[in-house]
């Protein structure tokens, strides 16, 4: 049987790769450290529109896998790879290691590690300069 904060874990990654999490899936004091640094859940939330809005419209696509979800206590660990199509057609991939702390049936901190090569190369030039701040 599986442990219930895998469905929290999927809930969350379904609403994740739209680019929009619904409040009810976040405490809200929900943080969150990425291999760029750490971030406040504004800050996130704000980062994570931004790289979606990268793949929308147009000939865009982008698509996620998850490969494997462990659940330990309040501890999720998602690995996940990723393909698509920037909105002028350049390709790109990258994988994925996320630790969700799962506080009341809730994301209450995110661990998101991934390759930094592909974004810094090709996502981060192409976000909004106020948003490359933020991140850089």
């Amino acid at each position: 049987m599986a442990h219930p904060n895998h469905q929290i874990a999927r809930k969350f990654f379904a609403a994740f790769f739209t680019g929009t999490i619904p409040d009810d899936l976040l405490t809200p004091d929900m943080h969150a450290w990425t291999t760029l640094g750490p971030m406040d859940k504004t800050a996130y939330l704000g980062g994570l529109k931004a790289v979606i809005a990268l793949f929308n419209g147009g000939r865009a696509t982008f698509t996620y896998t998850i490969d494997a979800v462990t659940a330990e206590d309040d501890r999720v660990v998602v690995e996940i790879h990723s393909n698509g199509a920037f909105t002028d057609g350049e390709p790109y991939e990258n994988t994925y290691i996320f630790v969700l702390r799962i506080r009341d049936g809730r994301v209450a901190s995110i661990a998101e590690h991934f390759n930094p090569i592909p974004f810094m190369k090709q996502m981060l030039p192409r976000m909004q300069p106020e948003m490359a701040k933020a991140l850089a």
